[in-house]
């Protein structure tokens, strides 16, 4: 707090300072020297009221006024920002939020303008501004302010975090997996170059990305080249790679969507070439065949004329890629079921019947919106416990770029419907989908699941209940291209010539949630209460939502230690009261991120018998924080199917008047029993603020209460692995085609890369399992977000990278590890900068650092180190179970 007489003293020296002869300037005159003497007066007289005024507002909490005041103070005396950082920062902050909480978004970020005005280099406040930016969806304008506050204090953790956090969106990782495939590299070079040999000369890189493929065309000795990009991030990157090659005069790029692109405004005349490879794992996910249609209409010459013998290339069109085939196969993949839909009847005690079928909302059926995405993507050769193919690989669709007609007709084909014979008997998980891209009539590249590929391929999840095939039978496919997505749907399956649908569960009406959520509930309530032909529901989840309610171990180990806290309660308050125990109920809030039915499982445990053996009703009051009607809709089904009573469950937002403060008492007067928080992101990373959560949500447990976890212990372990490498960065020395481009793209390297599943990388373990960092919620002296740790090594090889995983410590005694076989968490991994080399037996020292969710890492090797070291130092490897089992 500053206060006035001290911010007078202040500017009383300012005004000393200032009326200080100096022998280095020239005199003024006296008659100027007695004007801003006055003047200096009033500014300081108004100085000095601002200071004061600023600080009155701020003990009345009016921080709008507040921040005009040291906006008007700060102005007038620069002198003095030093001084008065810290209160600024926090008038700001504080102004901001409010401006937030109001809506008055650009208003905000006035304020922000006009304090970087003020404190152009202060890394807080640019950093604070990226923040906001972010929040808003602004993420290349965020990116800007990070790195700007990284560059300004290099070791700003937050900014680090943040930045890192957003380089994920704007350079996607697939930009370093494509520069560092070569033989893909080579094959779009040769075909550029034997294009533009024979007779391309001018050039349109649409998607241009680091700019490689113009660059190939201008060195391939194109006259024209032009590029356009619609990511701000990698337009600019794309002009640094440019500029750094020598071929800014050369190549021009453009920020904008090639759409939006037209002649002579954007580039002087049609061009003879376009190259491009704007392709996703389904092939045109990416909107390939809308740019196409598009530079063929206006940005394109015409095609050749296939009449005619001979024809001049420089006065004809052409489209690297020239075009594309589409394969596919039927595959049983339990990983791609447990993330697609509910498999299990019961978790936690819980029966899951009352809710039907839950799919993840990927759907190709034939009454999917035309908004739904009808594909995910994976790696198959990745997936835990691999794939089995149903039939043989079909062929599903044959595309030419180079012809107009064909691509605008895409859309309005007829519905192709293939026989597919079954091979293999098991159960249809989903069609895996993968493609070859034809440069021209000599280059190729494969998305296949065999091939060493930079590209994933793409996954359309069969979401029947209808789905055990047997040899023999044949699969219905069809095969459409519906608002620029290519869709693949299968419908039926032929079993000794009779033929059952597998979409007519899409189209019972019964199967449509109704638009209106309490008719929904009033519907589905009476139909739970009908027997043979009661409702049949189905309900639409994340797939890691799915695969959270999918986790077995996890609900049952919640339930057993949720159990044994109920009982300690109970006992703690028998013992408490003389004559009978506590009236009150035991109050559990459950914060977790998305759907869970972890409340209902507490809520339902409070259904035991009392001491006269009568069922006990109100021992639990559980509230949910789920705040999506359709999630309310499901844990109300879920509640009076399994004999929960409606009172006993309530959802805590309606509690609340701010949602950012969910952790609040229950009421006044009242504290929680147990509190459970949501502590690991299904990527593999800490979730942000646990540490404060944790702290506060201590404060507001009774005594005997609990934190679902109590304990977080991360573990780890030494490995080498080029594809960690290959994915975090353009490796080697040598220029890529021989342009230089790592330097700049590398610029966005990630040293924590998330959603790896250790059990199928590629890598050599050269350590055993180790603890890196325990997280104790319950005890707060026992934390430490910094640690050293010994790890011996066990195999020689090259250090690459540290993954690392979790154990969930639900209490003393029961814990769940996110490195499990039915684990919904995915794993993450520190990629060293620079890999060493290590020898067996010797040791590495870890240095291990959590700041917010981010963990980092730096290794290094201890040299000849005896085998005998001191035990306190030493960490050897870790002895569970589930580890080894994992691992």
């Amino acid at each position: 707090r500053f206060f006035p007489s001290l911010y007078s003293s202040l500017i009383n020296l300012l005004v000393l300072s200032k009326t200080m002869p100096n022998t280095t300037t020239r005199p003024k005159r006296s008659r100027r020297q007695r004007r801003a003497r006055r003047e200096d007066a009033a500014r300081n007289e108004l100085v000095s009221r601002s200071f004061e005024s600023a600080q009155q507002c701020l003990f009345s909490h009016d921080y709008g006024t507040a921040f005009a005041h040291y906006l008007l103070a700060l102005n007038l005396a620069p002198a003095l920002k030093d001084f008065a950082n810290e209160s600024f920062r926090f008038t700001l902050f504080k102004w901001a939020d409010e401006l937030d909480s109001l809506g008055r978004i650009q208003e905000l970020f006035d304020c922000y303008e006009q304090a970087m005005e003020l404190f152009p280099v202060d890394e807080v406040i640019v950093n604070s501004m990226g923040e906001n930016l972010f929040r808003m969806g602004f993420r290349d304008e965020a990116a800007g302010h990070f790195y700007k506050a990284l560059k300004l204090r290099p070791d700003f953790p937050e900014a680090k975090e943040n930045f890192y956090r957003v380089a994920n969106w704007l350079v996607e990782r697939w930009h370093f997996l494509m520069l560092n495939d070569h033989c893909r590299n080579r094959k779009y070079q040769l075909a550029i170059q034997k294009a533009v040999e024979g007779g391309c000369s001018t050039v349109l890189d649409i998607g241009t990305g680091t700019g490689i493929l113009g660059m190939c065309a201008k060195m391939a000795g194109a006259a024209e080249v032009y590029a356009c990009e619609l990511s701000k991030t990698m337009y600019e990157l794309a002009c640094e790679v440019v500029s750094a090659n020598g071929m800014a005069d050369n190549i021009k790029i453009i920020h904008m969507k090639s759409l939006d692109m037209e002649i002579p405004k954007n580039i002087p005349k049609r061009v003879s070439l376009v190259v491009t490879e704007t392709v996703d794992a389904g092939l045109f996910g990416e909107g390939i065949v809308e740019s196409l249609i598009h530079a063929w209409k206006h940005l394109l010459l015409p095609p050749p004329n296939t009449l005619e013998a001979h024809h001049n290339l420089s006065q004809t069109g052409r489209v690297i890629p020239a075009g594309a085939t589409v394969f596919g196969v039927a595959v049983q993949c339990h990983e791609i079921r447990r993330h697609q839909r509910l498999c299990v009847s019961s978790v936690g005690g819980l029966d899951l019947s009352a809710v039907g079928e839950i799919y993840s909302p990927v759907s190709c059926s034939a009454d999917a919106e035309d908004s739904t995405e009808p594909y995910t993507t994976e790696r198959l050769s990745r997936l835990r416990g691999g794939y089995i193919q149903l039939t043989q690989p079909f062929t599903a669709l044959d595309i030419d770029f180079n012809n107009v007609q064909e691509l605008e007709g895409l859309c309005s084909r007829e519905v192709m419907q293939l026989r597919l014979p079954v091979i293999q008997e098991g159960v249809l998980d989903a069609l895996a989908v993968w493609f070859q891209l034809h440069l021209d009539q000599d280059n190729h590249l494969s998305t296949g699941p065999q091939e060493d590929t930079c590209w994933e391929q793409a996954i359309y999840p069969v979401q029947t209940p209808l789905n055990t095939l047997k040899r023999g039978d044949e699969l219905l496919v069809e095969v459409s291209c519906k608002d620029a997505y290519l869709r693949l749907c299968c419908v039926a399956v032929v079993r000794d010539k009779q033929t059952f649908h597998l979409d007519n569960v899409n189209k019972e009406p019964s199967k449509t949630l109704n638009p209106n959520p309490e008719a929904e509930l009033c519907s589905a309530l009476a139909g739970l209460q009908t027997t043979p032909e009661k409702l049949t529901l189905s309900f639409t989840l994340e797939s890691s939502e799915i695969a959270l309610l999918n986790n077995i171990t996890y609900h049952n180990c919640f339930q057993r230690a949720m159990c044994k806290l109920l009982a300690s309660l109970k006992s703690m308050r028998s013992q408490e009261s003389d004559v009978k125990p506590s009236s009150d109920p035991v109050y559990v809030l459950d914060v977790s991120e998305g759907f869970s039915v972890l409340s209902l499982i507490a809520a339902k445990l409070g259904m035991g018998l009392d001491e006269d053996n009568h069922i006990s009703t109100g021992f639990v009051q559980a509230y949910s924080s789920v705040e999506k009607e359709h999630h309310q809709t499901m844990l109300r089904l879920l509640a009076k199917h399994n004999g929960v009573p409606e009172s006993t469950l309530e959802f805590w937002l309606r509690h609340v008047e701010d949602d950012s403060a969910v952790l609040q008492r229950p009421a006044i007067e009242k504290l929680w029993s147990a509190i459970i928080l949501d502590c690991i992101e299904t990527c593999g990373l800490i979730r942000e603020k646990l540490l404060e959560k944790a702290t506060l949500a201590r404060c507001l447990l009774e005594d005997g209460g609990q934190i679902f976890p109590e304990r977080i212990v991360i573990y780890g372990m030494l490995v080498e692995s080029n594809t960690l490498l290959q994915e975090s960065a353009v490796q080697g020395m040598e220029p890529t085609l021989g342009f230089n481009i790592a330097p700049f793209i590398n610029q966005f390297t990630v040293p924590v890369h998330v959603f790896l599943d250790l059990s199928t990388l590629e890598c050599s373990h050269l350590s055993d399992s180790v603890e890196l960092l325990t997280l104790d919620l319950m005890n707060s002296t026992a934390n430490y977000t910094n640690n050293e740790v010994k790890v011996q090594v066990c195999t020689s090889g090259k250090l690459t990278a540290i993954p690392f995983w979790y154990q969930i410590h639900l209490d003393s005694e029961l814990s769940v590890s996110t490195f499990s076989e039915d684990s919904h968490w995915k794993q993450a991994a520190v990629v060293l900068q620079q890999p060493i080399e290590v020898n067996r037996g010797e040791w590495v020292q870890l240095s291990i650092r959590l700041n917010k969710s981010i963990i980092s890492i730096i290794a290094d090797v201890t040299r000849d180190e005896l085998l005998d070291m001191d035990p306190v130092t030493e960490v050897g490897p870790v002895n569970s179970d589930s580890l080894s089992e994992g691992l």
